[in-house]
């Protein structure tokens, strides 16, 4: 990230951030539809990131919402949780800040051996998770997963 910029978190609880029609503008000009997915399930209450260890956080640099990304049990496997919702604005990308922010996520009180599991059909999207040492694991309505070991991720072969 750029010198001298304020990088900072919020975890959303009730509301999504009023300026968050910037997102999925951005999200729609790319042609990424789960934002519009995480809007449309947070109306109607469907999902909300309120189970144990769940949470969905908002990135924002100097004040402007700069991406957002959640956390949740994983639908096909319950005993791991799933990075989702996971988006960066192009404009703020390659300065940490996704790398920040999933750290953030992952390091919330997530025990010591848990899978994480991410789904994504994008190979740009597919390499930042490989490098934050998630490896390609395409089952159960994932792409890739890690084992999460406190500060780092331990490759699992399995």
């Amino acid at each position: 990230m750029p010198f001298g910029q304020d990088l900072q978190f919020e975890e959303l609880a009730v509301d999504l951030p009023c300026d968050f029609e910037i997102l999925r503008h951005d999200a729609a000009c790319e042609g990424k539809r789960f934002v519009e997915r995480l809007y449309a399930e947070w109306q109607s209450g469907q999902q909300r990131f309120t189970g144990v260890h769940e949470a969905l956080m908002t990135a924002r640099v100097n004040g402007d919402l700069a991406g957002i990304g959640g956390l949740t049990v994983d639908p096909g496997m319950t005993s791991a949780m799933r990075m989702r919702r996971f988006y960066i604005r192009p404009s703020h990308r390659r300065h940490g800040i996704g790398r920040q922010l999933a750290m953030t996520l992952l390091s919330r009180s997530i025990a010591a051996g848990t899978i994480v599991t991410v789904n994504t059909d994008d190979a740009g999207a597919a390499l930042f998770w490989e490098t934050m040492g998630f490896q390609h694991h395409p089952q159960a309505g994932h792409t890739h997963r890690l084992q999460w070991q406190g500060q780092k991720a331990v490759c699992s072969a399995d």
